[in-house]
């Protein structure tokens, strides 16, 4: 399917999420929540972990692999710490919960860090982390990929996901810093949209079996994802996966499941998210306003012949949020179509353009 894509308002797109999920016997109030978050990555330009996500949702929930009912407890709780176990629930859900589990701990105690056991794929970690931010604090979430896609530095076996990262500081008059990547040149979701698409991957972002470069996105399972940075994005995604897995009991290395494959299985998906308090260091507006300096310095800098001015991480964000809830959020054609076909599964209505 092609031609242009087509675009939705925030509204209208999240009531049709949230129809789907509650037509799998999730709870409206749940239902509601994971679709204002699905939303909001659409909002922020977060194609990959948007709707874009929903066939998945909806394939682990029709098979058992989720429970549309959590029951999310604290299992264990410090004055600084807690965790989390979401019932193989919705991502979104338990991960919303820790968010402001970890503010409410900061604010007591100058740092509060969640961990997440038995959660799943949770959307975009920058919406977790802008959480934070919004609280005026610093905020930290790193995950454990959804499927293990890459191999140890100089191994074949698939023992590591994309283990994502994500920090978020705000600032006074700039927008906060948010850093949001994968572990990976290239994550897992830019691969499933391309495919989707029809349109073929940059060289560099996989390697075939052989180790030759593999530029076709349907073929993705006969390949590995190559880490940024070689052996140091390999340290990185390990380190990420022994904090927001192991530690947290959660599934690391070969426990991990293939959450699109295998629909019926509970993945035990771990995740951390940490808040730091500003305040426990010094002077909120101060800080705020050297963090607007350092800003204005980087994006001051010379840029280098054919490049564009520097940019912060994160700057783009508002910009394409206040494009897309005014003039709506784009789909490619081919998302429709899926979305349609789920109307059609679950007999809801259609998703219709504004």
């Amino acid at each position: 399917m092609t031609g242009p894509e087509i675009t939705y308002q925030a509204r209208d797109l999240a009531a049709f999420l949230s129809s789907a999920l509650q037509a799998l016997e999730v709870p409206e109030a749940d239902a509601d929540i994971v679709a204002r978050l699905m939303t909001q990555a659409d909002l922020l330009g977060y194609d990959t972990h948007g709707s874009f996500r929903l066939r998945q949702y909806v394939n682990r929930l029709r098979d058992g692999g989720n429970n549309p009912r959590p029951d999310i407890k604290i299992v264990s709780d410090n004055a600084a710490t807690a965790i989390l176990d979401g019932d193989n629930g919705l991502g979104h859900l338990a991960m919303n919960r820790a968010a402001d589990l970890a503010v409410e701990k900061a604010r007591q105690s100058g740092i509060g860090w969640v961990g997440i056991r038995n959660g799943n794929h949770a959307g975009p970690a920058s919406l977790y982390v802008n959480m934070v931010a919004e609280a005026d604090m610093i905020g930290l979430m790193a995950a454990v990929g959804s499927a293990n896609h890459v191999a140890p530095f100089g191994g074949l076996d698939l023992l590591l996901g994309t283990n994502p990262l994500a920090i978020a500081v705000p600032a006074a008059q700039s927008p906060p810093f948010v850093l949001d990547m994968a572990t990976t040149t290239a994550a897992a979701g830019k691969i499933k949209v391309l495919a989707q698409r029809g349109e073929p991957m940059p060289e560099g972002w996989m390697v075939d079996r052989q180790g030759k470069p593999l530029t076709d996105p349907t073929r993705q399972s006969e390949g590995l994802l190559l880490p940024i940075g070689g052996a140091k994005g390999y340290g990185l995604a390990m380190a990420i996966g022994l904090l927001a897995g192991t530690l947290n009991g959660a599934a690391f290395g070969k426990d991990v499941v293939n959450f699109t494959k295998e629909t019926a299985t509970p993945t035990n998906t771990g995740q951390f998210i940490a808040a730091i308090s500003i305040s426990a260091f010094g002077d909120v507006e101060s800080f705020k306003a050297a963090a607007d300096r350092v800003f204005d310095e980087m994006r001051g800098a010379e840029p280098l012949p054919g490049f564009d001015p520097v940019r912060i991480p994160g700057q783009e964000r508002p910009d394409i949020l206040e494009k897309r809830r005014s003039g709506g959020i784009p789909l490619h054609p081919n998302l429709v179509k899926v979305l349609g076909e789920i109307a059609g599964e679950l007999d809801i209505p259609e998703l219709r353009a504004s």
